[in-house]
């Protein structure tokens, strides 16, 4: 059966001398996995479309265990994140984002729009990219249907003062009366919650006019990646750590 889609790489693993597997996230049918025949051959036509965060406009066949890619026609290479170490780290830790929480032929729109516009954003993005990470993982945790409950207490529903906290465990912020319900819980101030308020609200492409100490912004996405990965059941973060790990050896 032929079918056809927009999608995004999210990874590729060569196959035999000539093949690729791609992990490609696709508009219409979620995420599927692709054989793309030849697309190592030097004059492949499926050499742009076949590589990671390339934007394509896709022909698949639809076989027994897996599609096979017909044809690719480039929408967006998103070619500057290549160029840029900064670009290229935190746009790996976008696509794993996404790879890490979806599951095969289950189509997600918003999400599908959020990656597509993240990757733009981030092409042409030379500062601020932890800002830009923050508001990109709440809106995304958001979209998986666990928005952070932000406006007053997780767990009595009083109204939140100078004095908080935010639960991993119920998603959201919690009072000082509710602190002894979820000894686990992670300080936050009210500065920490009207920041990630505003992430949370304002588009990726217009995030310049928030301004956010980066020792503020560093408490702020420790917390959201502890919270990311108890929702989707993951332990760590593979990009993060190699983030991590360079910076620790004087990069970045």
């Amino acid at each position: 059966m032929l079918v056809k889609s927009e999608g995004i790489v999210l990874r590729e693993v060569k196959f035999e001398e000539t093949n690729k597997i791609l992990t490609i996230f696709s508009r219409k049918y979620g995420k599927i996995t692709a054989m793309a025949k030849g697309a190592l051959r030097p004059r492949s036509p499926l050499i742009a479309s076949s590589q990671v965060f390339s934007y394509s406009d896709y022909n698949f066949y639809k076989g027994k265990s897996f599609y096979h890619v017909n044809q690719g026609d480039i929408i967006d290479s998103f070619y500057p994140i290549r160029e840029d170490m900064n670009r290229l780290l935190y746009g790996a830790y976008l696509l794993e984002l996404v790879d890490s929480s979806t599951v095969e032929e289950v189509p997600s729109e918003k999400l599908f729009e959020l990656l597509k516009k993240g990757l733009k954003v981030l092409s042409s993005l030379n500062k601020d990219f932890l800002k830009f990470i923050i508001g990109f993982e709440i809106k995304y945790i958001s979209f998986l249907g666990y928005r952070p409950y932000l406006n007053k207490c997780v767990l009595c529903g009083e109204d939140i003062n100078d004095t908080l906290k935010f639960s991993i465990s119920h998603g959201g912020v919690i009072c000082e009366r509710c602190f002894k319900l979820d000894p686990g819980s992670k300080k936050m101030d009210k500065h920490m919650l009207n920041y990630l308020k505003q992430l949370l609200y304002t588009s990726l492409d217009e995030l310049d006019n928030i301004k956010i100490p980066k020792d503020v912004m560093i408490k702020i996405q420790d917390i959201m990646v502890k919270y990311i990965l108890t929702n989707i059941e993951k332990n760590k973060f593979n990009s993060l750590d190699f983030m991590e790990s360079i910076k620790k050896n004087g990069g970045l």
